[in-house]
């Protein structure tokens, strides 16, 4: 098995001056790259950093941060990815499950979580800060020092700039990255992977994608960035560590000469609307755009073909507990007028199979170790409800969406990309409103149209008998601007929608 740290050190040292990341004025080449990574693992060590030890990660995606997580793994540490706005108690709870000795947190961030007053005014924001400065562990801050950073914390950039750590260990079996998944206050839940898995997901991806050094990969997505420095590729990063929506044209402008990039739907629509509208010419030489982290609508898809010809639109299929699992190209997702969303075909090495209630079981190399207090994980229940057709799946809905009316089981993953392909539909989510009765819901169905709303409507309400199933059709259809978002990969936040559509009924 491929040990991530590994694979990438040895590029660098074959690599040696060809250039490796790029940010802003920041430029790295193969060699830097290397001796920075052993260098933090070497200062980490020198610190008092065990091999084992857990180090709590809260910096932003940008070269120092990808360089301090290197570094922390090949120390023989694991980086365990904290959302600082997680609320304290939830905080608190997976602090107590991950028991981290250590602390890697942007100065920045010390600084608002210290005082009274840049708490309130990152709570005014939404952002519940735990306080990052007083945790029982050993700190290392990102960026210059602020104001906040607790005492005897070691500068991320210092330890880059020491002495190097002369081997590091081949050692895929070694636990290198936590990530929080499902999971409650009372019981949070958190993925392992070894450096093995997370080596074995970069092979995955290459049987489908290749990368090689003549390749210009422009994303802030660890997914499609460490497999280009593997490759020996110029992995270029968005100089201000933001989604792609929050800069459209910035991040446009920085496609030029790239050859692949990775966007979640919601970014990628912004990035559209920004060349479609001439704020930034489409980029030339780009042959590659990967899209994940989300459900790709077909309105997407069909524009982006048209802006962007040439260029090949890969969605792709996986989960944190194993990424990727399969992948589709938009021409097949476009050509798939069945029931159900094609995820793809199943991905060289990755293996899948259905269980009797449909839904979907995966597993291969990249599966990771498991959740963390929980015994290994031989094969990952995703949660989706899927067919196989040949060797490609189908997914019809997800177990916990499902709406019941009645005696009939509704599953809006089978219906919504259909709904979605109609003219005028630019998103279609089907969720179930209480009635008052036991067990049954109202079906109602909301779509975001792309011009008028009444007559977009009319027309969804006229094909619906002759697209999805009778026992399907919505009580009711409402149109909506837009539909709520959750997370960075802004997926669709039913639970919101559902608010959303039973305050706008109580008002009627």
């Amino acid at each position: 098995m491929t040990d991530l740290l590994t694979a990438l050190l040895a590029t660098c040292d074959e690599r040696g001056d060809a250039p490796a990341l790029r940010s802003g004025a920041l430029r790295l080449t193969y060699r830097e790259l290397g001796g920075r990574i052993r260098a933090t693992a070497g200062g980490l060590r020198a610190a008092g950093l065990e091999p084992g030890d857990r180090v709590l990660f809260s910096v932003r995606p940008e070269p120092a941060g990808v360089v301090l997580a290197l570094g922390i793994v090949a120390a023989g540490g694991t980086v365990v990815f904290a959302d600082p706005g997680a609320g304290p108690e939830l905080f608190a709870a997976r602090l107590a499950l991950t028991g981290p000795r250590w602390a890697a947190a942007e100065s920045l961030l010390y600084a608002a979580s210290a005082f009274r007053a840049t708490r309130w005014a990152a709570r005014r924001r939404g952002l519940l800060l735990p306080a990052f400065d007083r945790l029982p562990v050993r700190h290392v801050y990102a960026g210059r020092w602020l104001p906040g950073v607790p005492r005897g914390a070691h500068a991320a950039g210092r330890l880059a700039a020491g002495p190097t750590m002369s081997t590091v260990d081949d050692a895929p079996d070694r636990e290198a990255l936590i990530v929080f998944t499902s999971g409650t206050t009372a019981a949070p839940r958190a993925v392992v992977h070894t450096r093995g898995s997370l080596g074995a997901g970069l092979s995955v991806l290459a049987g489908r994608c290749a990368l090689g050094p003549a390749d210009v990969v422009h994303t802030d997505q660890l997914m499609l960035g460490l497999p280009a420095l593997v490759a020996g590729a110029l992995w270029t990063m968005p100089p201000y560590g933001l989604a792609a929506s929050a800069e459209p044209v910035r991040y446009a402008s920085g496609l030029r000469g790239v050859t692949h990039t990775f966007c979640v739907p919601a970014d990628f629509a912004a990035v559209l609307d920004a060349i479609a509208a001439g704020r930034v010419p489409a980029p030339t030489g780009l042959r590659s755009v990967m899209l994940g982290g989300a459900p790709v609508p077909p309105p997407l898809l069909r524009r982006a073909t048209a802006l962007l010809p040439g260029v090949e639109l890969l969605t792709v299929y996986g989960m944190t507990e194993i990424v990727p699992v399969a992948a589709a190209t938009a021409e097949e997702k476009l050509a798939h007028d069945g029931p159900g969303d094609l995820a793809g075909t199943a991905l060289p090495g990755v293996r899948v199979r259905t269980a009797p209630d449909g839904e979907l079981l995966v597993r291969g190399p990249n599966l990771c170790r498991g959740y963390l207090g929980e015994p290994p994980l031989a094969e990952h229940a995703t949660g989706d409800l899927a067919r196989l057709d040949g060797d490609r799946i189908v997914l019809v809905g997800r177990k916990k969406d499902m709406i019941i009316r009645g005696r009939v089981n509704i599953y809006p993953g089978l219906y919504e990309p259909a709904i979605a392909r109609l003219d005028g539909v630019a998103q279609a989510v089907l969720v179930g409103l209480p009635t008052g009765l036991a067990g049954d819901e109202k079906v109602v169905l909301a779509i975001v149209p792309d011009g008028p709303a009444e007559p977009v409507v009319a027309t969804v309400r006229a094909a619906l008998p002759a697209l999805i199933d009778a026992g399907a059709l919505p009580d009711e259809i409402v149109a909506v601007a837009a539909v709520p978002v959750t997370g960075r990969t802004a997926k669709p936040d039913r639970e919101a929608l559902r608010r959303m559509l039973e305050r706008q009924c109580a008002s009627r």
